[in-house]
């Protein structure tokens, strides 16, 4: 049954081709000052610059500008951003670009006003914050994250060889978000099929735990479903508007904390593709999908009756003359194929991981709760030599 909870998510979004009217709609609720984020300069290419740009001025901000934001958001960058947003006395942070930039945001956001080691309080200590933060807003150019509409922020620590993300509270979630399905369409295809498959991965997290009958894991399903056509279609048809509206629109309620109320959710598949980019640096939707079916097939023994009603209701899996556990194992094939098929990496030394990474790998990896095994030591080690 599904447990209490409070429900609460105060990010206001704007949808479809006319989406960017919104911005207009939005700015004038906030200060003058605005530290325009970005990422390694696409936006200037495909023309939304100009137009975020255009509308900022046109709103009377003064901006200011902190671009270079990479796939994988450093502490040596956040630094960076926070001394931007000191500088110019900034009053908003104006997101424009994928998840990590979304994430960066927030990271600066919680940080310009504390004085303390900002990756030890948030990111090591996971405290919330006890300073002002700055409002943010999205513009979004790449789904998978659902950084748009939660409070999620991940940041990399190369020198500690970790990355970690923290799901702040409702403070921190963006103000709004500017989401026009047109914007993904120059997204290279690597960064696409890397993006739908951050995507399953937080449907999954959230739908392989608990053994009781809730609502969350139909919705689930259902959202599954719909990303799996959807990413067939849009790989085949890029520009396809109808899939990647649908993808983009999953990608949202896939975490934007709606799936998880009332139930345990798990996590681990992060923990471990987290683990991975701490050491390579790749991109983050691939390493979950490096380490996702070792992890799964580890613990679908202590989950079967899930991982059965998984591949029946997603894979449509026929249980007829099968065993539970047969059920359970033929969606993990199906699910396989399928991964196989979009050309999404299925091993971690695809992603640069080195024999002599791995152990390293394993002490980066954060053991979870929430799932049907807690793992060991060992069957983290285990799991991650499957990878391989």
């Amino acid at each position: 049954m599904l447990g209490n909870f409070t429900y609460c998510n105060p990010t206001k979004l704007y949808f479809g081709k006319n989406a960017l009217d919104g911005l207009a709609q939005e700015l004038p609720k906030y200060g003058k000052r605005v530290l325009l984020v970005y990422g390694g300069g696409s936006i200037k290419k495909n023309g939304i610059y100009e137009r975020v740009i255009s509308i900022l001025k046109a709103c009377g901000k003064e901006v200011f500008e902190d671009a270079g934001v990479m796939p994988n958001p450093t502490t040596e960058k956040l630094e960076e951003g926070v001394a931007r947003a000191r500088a110019a006395k900034a009053e908003f942070i104006l997101a424009v670009g994928g998840g990590s930039v979304c994430d960066y945001a927030k990271a600066v956001s919680v940080s310009v006003h504390y004085e303390g080691d900002a990756w030890k309080k948030y990111f090591i200590d996971f405290d919330e914050p006890t300073c002002p933060t700055l409002p943010v807003g999205c513009v979004l150019t790449m789904v998978g994250t659902g950084s748009e509409m939660n409070g999620g922020s991940v940041i990399t620590n190369h020198s500690e060889k970790l990355k970690i993300g923290h799901v702040f509270g409702e403070e921190v979630f963006p103000k709004f978000s500017i989401l026009n399905p047109e914007y993904t369409f120059t997204v290279p295809r690597y960064q696409m099929i890397s993006g739908i498959y951050d995507i399953m991965s937080h449907i999954l997290e959230q739908y392989f735990s608990g053994t009781d009958d809730n609502t969350s894991d139909y919705v689930m399903e259902g959202l599954l479903r719909s990303l799996i056509h959807s990413a067939d279609v849009a790989a085949e048809n890029p520009t396809d508007y109808e899939a990647r509206s649908n993808i983009m629109w999953t990608a949202t309620w896939a975490l934007n904390t709606f799936v998880a109320q009332g139930k345990d959710t798990d996590w681990e598949v992060h923990m471990l593709g987290q683990a991975v980019a701490a050491h390579t640096d790749a991109t983050h939707g691939m390493t979950l999908a490096a380490v996702s079916l070792p992890y799964y097939r580890h613990i679908l023994p202590y989950g079967t009756a899930k991982f059965a009603r998984y591949a029946k209701a997603v894979w449509e899996v026929d249980p007829a003359g099968k065993t539970e556990r047969e059920v359970a194992e033929e969606g993990l094939r199906r699910m396989e194929a399928w991964m196989k098929k979009l050309g999404l990496v299925m091993n971690i030394s695809e992603l640069g991981a080195t024999p002599e990474m791995l152990e390293g790998i394993v002490e980066s990896t954060l053991v979870m709760e929430g799932g049907y095994k807690v793992l060991t030591k060992e069957e983290i080690r285990a799991i991650i030599k499957a990878s391989y």
